[in-house]
């Protein structure tokens, strides 16, 4: 079984914690070791950028891990090898972040296949239409079991939603807003609605909920209204001002207590 249905599976009672960061940043010889004290520290499931020159859909923080982690040499390549190396030891998901333009430039077959070969469940791709997932991806990327993980907002029509849920599996990414990345301190009475509204959905797929948690207010307001919470430019930050996947992983858990 894929990994991310094995854990939503395994779950159903446990409010998940998802965290992404930037492969490549701090540091290009790091993202091993990031994953690894992720997994150590009781993550749920990990999703590893892949950097671009122009991540239209994030705020600053992660446009500036970007930018770091190409002066710093990164690439697909560079991920998948250095995935490689930890895929016996990594038990949780991992799912790569990135825009179609770098995965169509690996090629949509290859890029599947060194998913597999470097231990990765899954893909969001934010700027992938969904025609074009149904006609050339998910085709591909069913044939080597890659879950392609698709993307909701508030603006999202139910029709739209539902259609995602019928044709898609893992889970459905629930934007907290339509704006860019960023943190936030609260989600306001129209977030919480479109929680509540795409809860009481009954979909298919299970729900996380990213973009703007940071706090012990966001964090508990996602898990209570689907399967968990992603945590993305808060931790980016953290990680950037420490250096060190503990530490920035403690910094983290204090703010979320709070």
């Amino acid at each position: 079984m894929n990994k991310i249905n094995r854990l939503f599976a395994e779950s159903k009672d446990k409010k998940l914690l998802s965290l992404y960061f930037c492969a490549g940043c701090p540091t290009k010889e790091g993202t091993a070791d990031v994953i690894r004290t992720m997994q150590r520290r009781g993550i749920s499931m990990v999703e590893v950028g892949i950097p671009f020159s122009d991540p239209m859909a994030d705020g600053p923080v992660i446009q500036d891990a970007a930018t770091k982690a190409l002066k710093n040499g990164m690439t697909l390549q560079t991920i998948f090898d250095q995935l490689k190396e930890i895929k016996e030891e990594i038990h949780i998901p991992l799912v790569l972040m990135g825009y179609l333009n770098v995965i169509m430039q690996y090629g949509i077959e290859d890029f599947c296949k060194a998913c597999v070969e470097s231990g990765v469940s899954g893909a969001i791709i934010p700027d992938l239409p969904f025609k074009d997932y149904q006609e050339t991806i998910k085709p591909v990327a069913d044939k080597y079991d890659i879950r392609i993980i698709m993307l909701i907002t508030p603006e999202t029509s139910e029709e739209r939603i539902r259609f995602i849920d019928d044709n898609t599996d893992g889970f459905v990414y629930m934007v907290s807003s339509a704006a860019i990345t960023g943190a936030q301190q609260s989600f306001d009475e129209a977030k919480q609605e479109y929680f509540r509204r795409i809860d009481a959905m009954n979909l298919r797929n299970p729900r996380m909920i990213g973009f703007g948690i940071s706090n012990k207010q966001t964090l508990e307001s996602a898990q209570r209204n689907a399967a968990g919470a992603i945590i993305g430019s808060k931790f980016v930050t953290l990680l950037n001002e420490s250096n060190n996947a503990d530490e920035a992983l403690d910094k983290l858990f204090d703010a979320l207590a709070k």
